[in-house]
């Protein structure tokens, strides 16, 4: 792969094509997962997100035209990486949810306390990215945002005003080195090893934890407004 991708030093323009191609690279043939070959950051417009989601993983970036002719499959060689992001040297590289994983997203406030709490009770966490647009988002088991609901009513928390989604099939999740438009790159909190990849966790594990900071989170800031705007 270090031949491969032996340009590295070269123009600002290789240097951002190589990065890509050896993060699409490791997600594919290391940890595998299907990677997509999205629009570039500099072209994608910065604010909400066309896709009209509430809450998108990848905002303003999504995979070009003919998506599917523009993904790697898991396991792809790094020939067939480079392939793909030589028509697009500055593509965004992005990873479909519901398909090996879905993603649950909170805030980072209440993610981080979360994610402090689950290690300090010894709970296996998967991989978790940090948005530069203030969210987490936490790699759990494939069916999670079809259960989601579901899940929340038997925890007891369906009823409540919480600011967590599930990501899962037709959704993409922007990856590292990625750049969102305006705001800044996507980077691992807790990067991915060989058996959070292959198997996240399940999401019973984190749910009950993840909601209880939203809620936390959401009280605080009910409690910080003014009488007459938390009225």
């Amino acid at each position: 792969m270090d031949n491969l991708f032996g340009d590295l030093r070269f123009g600002s323009r290789r240097r951002t094509r190589a990065t890509a191609c050896l993060a699409a690279a490791e997600y594919a043939g290391r940890w595998g997962w299907a990677v997509a070959l999205g629009d570039a950051p500099g072209r994608a417009p910065a604010g909400a997100c066309p896709c009209g989601r509430t809450r998108c993983a990848a905002p303003g970036l999504h995979p070009l035209p003919g998506a599917r002719a523009r993904e790697l499959a898991p396991g792809a060689a790094p020939q067939e990486v480079r392939a793909l992001w030589d028509g697009e040297p500055g593509g965004s590289v992005l990873l479909p949810a519901g398909r090996s994983f879905d993603v649950l997203d909170v805030p980072e406030p209440a993610g981080l306390r979360a994610l402090v709490r689950l290690e300090r009770m010894g709970t296996q966490v998967g991989p978790v990215l940090a948005a530069p647009n203030g969210r987490l988002l936490f790699f759990v088991a494939l069916g999670t945002a079809e259960k989601l609901p579901d899940l929340l009513y038997r925890m007891g928390w369906d009823d409540a005003a919480l600011d967590l989604t599930c990501h899962g099939a037709g959704s993409y999740l922007a990856a590292p080195p990625t750049v969102l438009p305006g705001l800044g790159p996507v980077r691992w909190l807790r990067r991915p090893c060989r058996e959070g990849a292959a198997r996240p966790p399940q999401a019973r594990l984190l749910l009950g934890t993840l909601a209880y900071a939203c809620h936390r989170g959401r009280e605080r800031a009910v409690a910080a407004e003014p009488a007459w705007l938390a009225s």
